[in-house]
């Protein structure tokens, strides 16, 4: 047996002793007793807690992968997930006050993928246990809302209807404001049968659609979010704000960046997440790789009143990025790049004279490493707002406001 004690908490939430030794669900000052394992301690006993230690909420968190965080308090995580943006400002010499994060309450989380296998006696639905494969069934889950927790026999059905003898069929299940939108993957091809019975269970359950790989197998109604005055209906499986309550605090923090913008750019514009609350004040050109996705923000803008207009364009902004002359028209852009960030949109941006930025990222070491190149360009820093919509992950997000300073 081998005694460590936890220096750190490192960014996948496992504890950090000297070594590096790398111990499961514990935290900063704790002396952990295990078996060593390489880099890693197996089966930890906490021989001295943390005062930030608590009971988990949720009955599930003991195997459940699907959280890191539960074991500490709401105060620890605040302040952690705060330190993981400082210290990758800091990396790249970038020193800012951060407040402590917006957190998204429990029982919120407004869509979730569950695992889902057949079985002797029907389906099992549910989340992967830590570092395995197995699947666990999370009827008592204090993350999603209720009324995901609810679908999970829908989601059974779903397995039982669709999943093969061998093989693990996936369903993204979404809340919308009209009643559930369901993705499925990984199943049987499709069929006559196959359809009828979607069709029947999506009776039985209410819902509002249902897509089948690729395909929208039966649409109800049109699963529908509202954005700023506008009502959008996403293409299946398109990525969305996990929470209500996140997406309103980035969409407020992009707001208040770009107050008194007349023309903005949104790079990176998905469905619209800031596009269409934005026009209520300011002309907007969305830019966005997935013609699917750029098509339900067109369709919503259209078919909302109030707004100014919105243009938009499919374009790989990876490959492609906007040149300064693209954007000298605007006098605001709006970025909010995937984990991998955007650095090749973002020396466009340096060579460009936008006098302000709302810079969104889900990846404070890319976040950093992105605003240190427009730093160096002549952008300051005004304000980074943390938002933590992933209660009880490692995962941060945040927005900042960087405007040019010449």
């Amino acid at each position: 047996m081998t005694t460590v004690k936890i220096k750190r908490l490192g960014h996948l939430g496992d504890g950090i002793a000297d070594g590096p030794i790398y111990v499961p669900a514990a935290l900063p000052g704790e002396v952990v007793t295990g078996t060593l394992d390489g880099e890693h301690l197996r089966d930890p006993k906490i021989d001295t807690p943390s005062e930030n230690r608590v009971k988990p909420p949720c009955s599930h968190a003991k195997s459940c992968g699907g959280c890191q965080l539960q074991h500490a308090s709401d105060v620890f995580v605040s302040d952690w997930k705060r330190d993981v943006v400082r210290q990758a400002l800091a990396a790249h010499g970038i020193a800012v006050d951060l407040e402590p994060p917006i957190t998204s309450p429990a029982k919120s989380r407004r869509r979730a993928t569950f695992s889902v296998k057949r079985t002797k006696k029907g389906a099992l639905a549910g989340f992967h246990m830590k570092a395995s494969d197995t699947i666990i069934s999370v009827p008592n889950c204090q993350l999603l809302h209720p009324e995901l927790t609810a679908a999970l026999p829908m989601v059974e059905a779903l397995g039982v209807l669709g999943a093969s003898r061998k093989g693990e069929l996936s369903a993204l299940v979404t809340r919308t404001d009209t009643g559930l939108d369901v993705t499925v993957t990984g199943g049987k091809e499709m069929d006559v049968a196959l359809h009828q019975a979607l069709s029947d269970l999506a009776r039985d359950y209410d819902l509002a659609r249902i897509a089948w790989d690729d395909d929208i197998a039966l649409q109800r109604r049109a699963p529908v979010l509202r954005l700023g005055p506008a009502d959008l209906t996403p293409p299946p499986g398109a990525f969305l704000q996990a929470t209500r309550e996140g997406e309103a605090a980035l969409i407020d923090a992009v707001k208040q960046a770009l107050t008194g913008v007349k023309r903005v750019a949104d790079l990176f514009a998905g469905c619209g997440t800031f596009a269409l609350p934005l026009a209520q004040d300011a002309m907007v050109h969305a830019v966005e790789g997935d013609r699917d996705m750029t098509n339900a923000l067109d369709h919503a803008w259209r078919n909302a009143e109030g707004l100014k207009r919105i243009t938009h364009e499919v374009r790989d902004l990876f490959r492609n990025p906007l040149q300064p002359e693209e954007l000298a028209k605007c006098d605001g852009v709006v970025i909010d790049p995937p984990r991998a960030g955007a650095a090749a949109q973002v020396a466009e941006l340096a060579r460009s004279s936008v006098p302000r930025i709302a810079h969104v990222s889900c990846n404070p070491a890319t976040f950093a490493r992105d605003t240190a190149t427009l730093i160096r360009a002549g952008y300051d820093v005004e304000w980074i707002r943390v938002v933590d919509q992933f209660r009880w992950s490692t995962h941060v997000e945040l927005v900042a406001l960087l405007r040019r300073n010449n």
